[in-house]
């Protein structure tokens, strides 16, 4: 099968998801100039270099009660800040929750039942226990075409690991089971690993 976008798939439902998987999950802890805080989950997400660490997310739709998309951009650029947070298979119903529509003035973190940690280097809630977490500086937001497809790039100035997930000296994913995202609203989880050395190592 091959389909040109502007043209159209044919299919019941759109396989453009289902192509890039697994995809991992960002969840993006933000709060408002006025103190309150939001929680959201975006499956367009990244790291994107490592010296110095920068991560991104993207958003793909805006928001009735919100000028400049979702509430988690409008939140970054008024304050320029925000934290990632990992999600674990065990955070899968709450996660969900927190992806519902909800006014601009609703805390997530509440909506949820999710309880929260002050960040170290950054004013932001972030999930107190996610298994990690990345707190990051704004350093750009890229417009791309579409109506309201935006990325927001940052700096990741502090990172918070759980201590039972460090085994051996390092991050054993497999203790939590980090969530990807599939196509449609399918999930995956990580259990199994297997490694593959460089040619040139």
């Amino acid at each position: 099968m091959f389909y040109r976008p502007e043209d159209g798939h044919g299919l019941p439902h759109n396989p453009f998801n289902a192509i890039i998987t697994p995809r991992p999950i960002g969840w993006i802890s933000t709060r408002d100039a006025n103190g309150i805080n939001n929680l959201a989950p975006y499956s367009f997400f990244n790291g994107v270099a490592y010296t110095p660490p920068q991560v991104m997310f993207a958003t793909t739709s805006g928001k009735h009660d919100q000028e400049n998309g979702k509430d988690s951009v409008s939140n970054i650029e008024a304050t320029g800040v925000f934290c990632v947070n990992i999600v674990a298979y065990a955070h899968r119903v709450a996660m969900n929750a927190s992806s519902a529509g909800l006014d601009k003035h609703v805390d997530e973190f509440e909506h949820a039942g999710i309880a929260t940690a002050e960040c170290e280097t950054i004013n932001c809630a972030r999930v107190a226990d996610a298994p990690a977490a990345l707190e990051c500086k704004l350093t750009q937001i890229v417009t791309l075409p579409g109506e309201a497809n935006r990325v927001v790039f940052g700096e990741v100035t502090g990172v918070h690991m759980q201590d039972d997930h460090i085994k051996e000296g390092k991050f054993d994913v497999t203790s939590f089971k980090p969530l990807a995202r599939l196509g449609y609203r399918d999930y995956s989880v990580v259990t199994d690993l297997f490694s593959l050395s460089r040619p040139d190592d």
